[in-house]
């Protein structure tokens, strides 16, 4: 480590470290509008998304749009992982389950998630029902993939052992298997957890009823109030950060007896 990098250590604390980009960001946002460097309707100024943010609070828009589009992402990722994590560990334990069904499974998520809408906007409709089912399956791909391949990835010399010490199938599974394949498998759950909270906003987007932080940025597009969309995008970085770090520390606790964690670093 050079000493450029070593002061830079000593004289940003750790926890601010991640919010020096953000910040300079915001300083030249504020610049740009300040002077003048752009007369586009599109920058407005940061005055007014910090005046939408507080009208936001206050009216209790915000919880409530918020508050829906959050249920829908813990409902359709509750399911889509819960059912991930049935399948996959079927298809990584059973040959006859793979050669059966694993050339369909591969087949069928090769297809863009976001290609299914009509389908599912033609057999549940446009409501939550739709929605939740859309999640469920952004966050079911991810989940069966590191699934599987974490138990297929299971070492041969721990089986082996496992075999010369006659452990019955079902202490295979809980003492060898599924420790071995607890890294890819929390990776797969973290990894659908991002999808879902990005299949929200989609969803919202293409699913228009109802309400969610994705319909007030429609909003704002449409009456072309861009200080409510860039504050939409706003929290939805914030609750996408928040998700990802509550998820990844976890994670981290979860699998604090391997020694260290894929959510490490």
């Amino acid at each position: 480590m050079n000493v450029s990098a070593r002061h830079f250590r000593l004289a940003v604390p750790r926890a601010l470290r991640g919010w020096i980009l953000p910040l300079v960001l915001v300083a030249l946002w504020w610049a740009a509008v300040r002077f003048q460097w752009t007369t586009s309707p599109l920058l407005v100024p940061v005055s007014a998304v910090w005046d939408t943010a507080v009208r936001q609070f206050q009216s209790g828009a915000l919880l409530v749009s918020l508050s829906a589009s959050l249920w829908r992402d813990v409902a359709g990722f509750t399911i889509g992982a819960s059912a991930g994590l049935v399948f996959g560990a079927a298809l990584g334990l059973s040959r006859l389950f793979e050669r059966l069904v694993g050339p369909s499974f591969h087949t069928v998520k090769q297809i863009s998630l976001f290609a299914w809408i009509p389908l599912i906007s033609v057999w549940f409709g446009l409501g939550d029902t739709a929605k939740v089912v859309f999640l469920s399956l952004a966050a079911f791909f991810p989940v069966v993939l590191n699934t599987f391949e974490g138990i297929r990835a299971v070492p041969a010399d721990l089986l082996e052992v496992a075999r010369v010490l006659r452990l019955s199938r079902a202490q295979v599974l809980w003492r060898v298997v599924l420790p071995s394949a607890a890294p890819s498998i929390f990776a797969g759950i973290h990894l659908g957890l991002i999808y879902a909270w990005l299949a929200t906003l989609g969803a919202e987007y293409l699913l228009v009823s109802g309400k969610g932080i994705g319909n007030t940025m429609i909003d704002g597009r449409e009456n072309f109030w861009m200080d409510l969309v860039i504050f939409g995008v706003i929290v939805v970085g914030l609750v996408g950060f928040t998700l990802n770090w509550i998820a990844s520390r976890i994670e981290r606790r979860l699998l604090a007896w391997r020694g260290s964690s894929v959510a490490a670093g």
